[in-house]
């Protein structure tokens, strides 16, 4: 039974042929990413894992540990697009980052039973075609979706038809290199992994998720420069998501 979870994740990349994130605007037209009045309730379906003893991995510069008191909540296995946009009167200017948009799927029980899968699996993720969000298989693996919902806000939204794990919006409060050895993108070609990042809730009320770790990145940075860049552009990544409450 321990790759029963894997192999059902690693089914819903291989079953698609969906070759681009689906956006912000597509998940609100399905239904998610609408307030329905309600931010991380401990609602969520239970896990038939103990995560009490698991540890979150470390980049070679760690990233600050977890709020005393916090505990292991959810994670997630985020597939999607790292947006930037250009100056298109100067290709020597440095693209801007412009958020992120990603599905996540639940990989919380991995983390528990077998965290040295887990870690190759963003890897295989950024090789594979990003799955669509309302396909049968990608759905019974679904967490949620991940979005910003302005420049400096990252919204989480778990809260789904199949559980509710919550809502929330998060900040950057710490950031740091992914590992020199990470994937630079698809097929080993791109620009290197996004960094690792650890994120705090910005204060919602009744918001039972606090911090939010983005670890095992793989992909997502953009070129040095605009040259040959669009005013706006998307690289593609994969990454784990760690949630403390």
């Amino acid at each position: 039974m321990l790759f029963s979870q894997a192999g059902l994740l690693l089914t819903t990349f291989l079953s698609t042929t969906v070759l681009a994130a689906p956006t912000e605007d597509a998940f609100r037209g399905i239904g998610w990413g609408v307030n329905r009045g309600h931010n991380w309730g401990r609602t969520a379906i239970p896990q038939s894992c103990n995560t009490a003893a698991v540890q979150m991995p470390q980049a070679p510069q760690p990233l600050p540990p977890p709020t005393a008191g916090l505990t292991l909540y959810h994670v997630a296995l985020g597939r999607g697009t790292q947006n930037y946009t250009c100056d298109q009167t100067n290709t020597t200017s440095i693209p801007v980052a412009a958020g992120a948009v990603a599905s996540l799927w639940n990989v919380t029980c991995l983390s528990a039973d077998s965290p040295s899968l887990l870690s190759a699996i963003p890897n295989i993720a950024l090789a594979l075609p990003v799955p669509q969000p309302n396909s049968p298989t990608a759905y019974n693996a679904l967490s949620g979706h991940h979005y910003f919902s302005d420049a400096t806000t990252a919204y989480f939204d778990l809260d789904t038809v199949l559980g509710e794990y919550g809502r929330g919006g998060f900040k950057k409060v710490n950031a740091t290199p992914a590992p020199s050895d990470a994937v630079k993108g698809q097929r080993g070609q791109g620009y290197g992994s996004v960094p690792w990042l650890k994120l705090v809730g910005k204060g919602d009320e009744g918001c039972v998720a606090k911090e939010i770790y983005r670890i095992n990145t793989a992909g997502g940075n953009p070129p040095k420069t605009c040259a040959g860049m669009g005013k706006t552009f998307e690289v593609e990544y994969s990454a784990e998501y760690w949630f403390y409450a």
